[in-house]
């Protein structure tokens, strides 16, 4: 399922568990792609690099993700993933309960 939250911006999406819960989902990130801010309404998400290294803005403080490293994203916490590398990066993506229609619409205070 092409695409992410980034707007495309040449961004893959592929659902390697799918169903109510758990969810298990895999993305690539193009170099210099960026997604929108968002915040799950109810989901929390657990986000995990398998290649390369991510950005991570989570409430407005900037996490460095090399790869093998996760970080947990809570229920209602502003966040957005970015690329700032070289390279393709790859992550996981597991939320619980389903993220599909369950974000709330900025702008958040953490803005830039």
């Amino acid at each position: 399922m092409p695409g992410t939250i980034a707007g495309g911006q040449g961004c893959d999406r592929w659902h390697l568990l799918a169903g109510d819960d758990p969810i298990v989902i895999e993305e690539r990130m193009p170099p210099g792609a960026v997604e929108q801010r968002h915040r799950p309404a109810l989901a929390r998400q657990f986000f995990y690099v398998l290649d390369y290294e991510a950005a991570m803005e989570l409430e407005g403080a900037r996490h460095g993700l090399d790869r093998g490293v996760g970080l947990h994203v809570p229920p209602g916490a502003a966040h957005r993933m970015s690329n700032e590398g070289r390279g393709n990066m790859r992550f996981l993506v597991v939320p619980a309960p389903k993220i599909h229609g369950n974000h709330i619409d900025g702008p958040y205070e953490a803005e830039s």
